[in-house]
């Protein structure tokens, strides 16, 4: 009996080691299996280079005109891009903007599902029956939409407060129905080693001892883009008062939040892009929202969760321009969303946890934080320019509408790259092309980007891989001639086909010797071999339709550049 007792648990044990190690063994499929030295990436490169042998155009020149007032509004897309979670059912309805954490699918569904269950007990105004609609719309994008008066909705409902506070900031009028339809907390990851070094250092774990630890070079720490991102902008803002809680837009709160950017690798665009980059080690902490972290439970396994900044509690308010009919459905819905039940639900989809954390930040207004963002603007790359490089897909495949519509989104998109960075463009076919050669973005170097863009046009095959290779040793010599501190960027227009000159494989070692992150943007793409570019170096990947390309372009730049 003893005997086959022993047997079984030695199965038990083999079958483990087999599982687990075949799951830690293929976790970098895709990845290169070694990642050599930047000096043997750079001997490669030039050699591939030699090989590819790139021309170079002759540069021309067109005027840049720029709006005094930005035209926010056509950069957006159609609203009908952000999807409906929770279909209207009666004629008179309101429409409600729902941040995607309670307007997805599966356990971010509340909302939907509470709306749903609305429409169906056939609630009534003055007589007619109502409903609700809601869609998906991220926090960052809504209050763009809105502000702007492209779409404007019966009732918005994003994450946090923040959002609310900066549309009446920029002369918006709201009323609040529901301070809290569901509660959320933010909180920084962290890997249970990081957490034990942190404590046995700091003596305890907030996000003071998490930005001194990033400040002192201790640990990399990644979070999202404030322009987009609750989770992010609430990072920000806390850290900004941090450094000066009494002004975080004062100069001593801009010094410290310098201080700790300059050991932030990377601002993801977004949440995936963030928790990739720490599966891979890139990351020692990264934020999130506790709803997302309990029902990740590879996240809550491995990952020790703290709570920081402001509680993210999802308001909901109603637009003065909704009529008074629809104010009343607001009202109805956000009745039914108090429910036990409603509430009971909830909390099964991982929300209203952490109901004690009380934020020990000062209240901070909507023009505070709209200023917050400019802030970050312009103090996120600390003294250190980017070197980036658009290599853009000219290949008889990208003609017509692709190729238009990636002429005029980088055009529009370039008020949104700072000028002290140093940009140029690689165009490619089967062949490769130096639009233009890497310069400052001051005026001058704008009106050869502009003139370089409009002479794009597409024939031939496609080298994409080349491209890259051209724009790597563009970097690489521009880092090494002109500003040695620079951090490189670079960013693939394509549609994600790639059938001559060189393949991933050939270039994925230098890549990742290089650490050169890659940005890829596809224009009806083959969305999976362009993420498989960007997987190198934890960049992020884009799909942008013709539509939304111009929009998802500023966010990346507000990011990034």
């Amino acid at each position: 009996m003893g005997k086959k007792i022993g047997i079984v648990a030695v199965s038990v044990i083999v079958m483990c080691v087999l599982v687990f190690g075949g799951i830690y063994l293929t976790r970098n499929i895709g990845k290169s299996e070694k990642t050599i030295s930047k000096e043997n990436a750079k001997e490669r490169l030039e050699k591939m280079v030699d090989r590819i042998d790139p021309g170079t155009a002759e540069p021309v020149k067109s005027p840049i005109e720029y709006d005094s007032a930005e035209d926010e509004a056509a950069e957006l897309p159609d609203i009908n891009t952000c999807e409906v979670g929770a279909k209207a059912s009666t004629e008179l309805y309101a429409e409600i903007f729902s941040s995607p954490e309670k307007a997805g699918t599966g356990t971010d569904a509340w909302l939907c599902e509470m709306a749903e269950d609305f429409n169906r007990q056939g609630a009534v105004v003055d007589g007619r029956p109502v409903s609700v609609q809601i869609r998906k719309v991220n926090s960052g994008q809504a209050l763009d939409y809105i502000s702007s008066g492209k779409a404007v909705p019966d009732g918005f409902s994003p994450s946090s407060m923040f959002w609310v506070d900066m549309l009446n900031a920029k002369g918006v009028a709201t009323e609040v129905v529901s301070e809290s339809m569901v509660g959320n907390v933010a909180g920084i990851l962290l890997s249970e080693e990081t957490h034990n070094k942190i404590t046995e250092k700091y003596g305890s774990v907030d996000l003071k001892a998490i930005t001194e630890a990033t400040e002192a070079g201790e640990m990399a720490m990644g979070y999202t883009n404030p322009f987009a991102s609750t989770a992010g902008l609430n990072f920000l803002i806390c850290t900004l008062e941090r450094y000066d809680m009494n002004n975080p837009l004062s100069e001593e709160a801009a010094a410290g939040f310098q201080k700790f950017q300059k050991n932030v690798p990377f601002v993801a665009l977004t949440t995936m892009q963030m928790r990739d980059a720490a599966e891979n080690g890139s990351l020692d902490g990264f934020i999130m929202e506790y709803q997302s972290y309990v029902n990740d439970s590879m996240l809550s396994g491995n990952y020790r969760f703290t709570p920081y900044g402001y509680r993210h509690d999802n308001p909901l308010v109603s637009m003065a321009s909704a009529s008074p009919e629809k104010q009343e459905i607001l009202r109805l819905f956000s009745e039914f969303c108090s429910t036990e039940q409603a509430e009971s639900r909830a909390s099964e989809y991982g929300f209203n946890g952490m109901p004690d954390y009380v934020c020990e930040y000062n209240t901070v207004s909507g023009d505070v934080l709209v200023s917050a963002q400019k802030l970050y603007k312009t103090n996120k790359d600390t003294g250190k320019p980017v070197v980036g490089v658009f290599v853009t897909d000219i290949s008889g495949s990208m003609a017509g509408e692709p190729l238009s519509a990636l002429q005029t989104s980088l055009i529009n998109s370039m008020k949104y790259i700072n000028p002290d960075n140093y940009i140029g463009i690689v165009s490619y076919s089967e062949d490769v092309t130096i639009e233009l050669p890497i310069g400052k973005f001051d005026m001058n170097q704008q009106t050869y980007f502009k003139g370089a863009v409009e002479n794009l046009y597409a024939a031939g095959g496609t080298a994409t891989f080349d491209g890259i290779c051209v724009a790597m040793a563009m970097i690489e010599k521009t880092i090494k001639e002109e500003c040695p501190d620079a951090k490189p960027m670079i960013f693939v227009l394509s549609d994600g086909e790639t059938n001559s000159g060189y393949n991933l494989n050939d270039i994925r070692e230098v890549l990742s010797g290089l650490r050169m992150p890659v940005y890829t943007i596809g224009y009806n793409a083959d969305l999976e071999a362009l993420q498989s570019i960007s997987a190198v170096n934890e960049a992020a990947s884009i799909d942008a339709s013709t539509d939304d390309v111009v929009y998802q372009l500023k966010t990346l730049f507000n990011a990034n550049m």
